[in-house]
């Protein structure tokens, strides 16, 4: 029988095992959402189009600012990492715009 500290080993193994393949989840995602961003870019690239699109963004900030509160995330941390994923966007796009 598990006495309270390994019982709460067991526990934290298992979150953080949990934690680890979520985060592998995180990185695969976010290498698929900049192949696509990417696309975009070049797009934007190829027909003279601004690298950013600002209605665009804040539709996607209402958006998922909606998706964190439904998903028990804080709202305010949701907006400070997408707006981190939209600058690193458009620094690329205005890359391939050069």
């Amino acid at each position: 029988m598990e006495n309270n500290s390994e019982r709460a080993e067991r526990i934290l193994k298992d979150h953080r095992k949990s934690i680890d393949r979520l985060d592998a989840i995180l990185i695969y995602t976010l290498g698929e959402r900049f192949n696509h961003t990417k696309a975009v870019g070049k797009l934007k690239a190829e027909h003279n189009l601004p690298p950013s699109d600002p209605l665009r963004e804040e539709e996607q900030i209402k958006r998922l600012s909606q998706l964190a509160v439904e998903a028990n995330l804080d709202p305010k941390f949701a907006k400070k990492f997408l707006s981190f994923i939209v600058e690193e966007v458009i620094h690329h796009h205005k890359q391939q715009q050069n």
